[in-house]
């Protein structure tokens, strides 16, 4: 289990709940629900993780504090 942070907002332009890892540059999920929208994005975090193994990417380490205050 990753300890990336997700941040989950309401986008009206696509009317879907928007997940994304700030802390992984491109990750982003979506879903009709917030649950969704976040188990998609532990999806993605996953390939994220995978593609840039594969590549020998930098993976950054989860900071582990809130990145965003609402």
């Amino acid at each position: 289990m990753h300890k990336y942070e997700i941040i989950v907002y309401w986008s009206d332009e696509d009317q879907v709940f928007i997940a994304e890892v700030l802390e992984l540059p491109g990750c982003v999920a979506h879903g009709e629900l917030p649950e969704t929208a976040v188990m998609n994005a532990k999806d993605a975090i996953d390939l994220w993780l995978e593609t840039a193994q594969e590549f020998n990417d930098p993976i950054p380490e989860p900071k582990g504090r809130r990145l965003i205050f609402a």
